[in-house]
């Protein structure tokens, strides 16, 4: 009974931010600016080399690949809400994976050709954040798999 009450709370949560984020994209729109040495004091070694110098943690080392707790996954450096955990699944690829955003205002998609490998780059859109990639072979309903690096984000329970 706990687990379908915490289900709605998110479906609610869900429903509720997509309906303010269309009656209020001035919210959505302000972008965090801030100088590297100010992202330096803010994030540790690891945040600070994914989010900021577009890195990628180690497959299986991060924080959330394996977690399952209901509740919002956020921006680690300006909180925004990404993601919710009814949205997550085991992808087997080692890094925590969503099918959907919470909003497709809260992710910006860039072709990222580095590496060698053609592929689609994922940002938080309040402050330009590396979050991970996303690739079209996830689960439906929507087909995609964003790949997101545990070190780019923050988890908070909906209890």
């Amino acid at each position: 009974m706990k687990k379908y009450f915490l289900q709605f709370l998110l479906i609610f949560f869900l429903i509720f931010t997509i309906a303010c984020n269309k009656n209020n994209n001035k919210f959505m729109s302000e972008k965090i600016i801030k100088t590297e040495e100010e992202w330096m004091s803010q994030l540790n070694d690891e945040q600070y080399y994914v989010t900021r110098l577009r890195g990628t943690e180690r497959a299986f080392s991060g924080k959330y690949w394996n977690h399952k707790e209901y509740g919002i996954y956020s921006c680690i450096c300006c909180n925004q809400d990404l993601f919710l955990s009814d949205t997550k699944f085991d992808s087997g690829c080692g890094w925590p994976s969503y099918f959907s955003p919470i909003n497709s205002n809260v992710i910006i998609e860039k072709k990222d050709i580095s590496h060698g490998m053609i592929r689609t780059e994922v940002l938080c859109s309040k402050c330009n954040a590396h979050l991970g990639h996303v690739f079209p072979d996830g689960p439906p309903p929507t087909g995609l798999r964003y790949c997101i690096n545990s070190a780019s984000i923050l988890f908070r329970s909906i209890d």
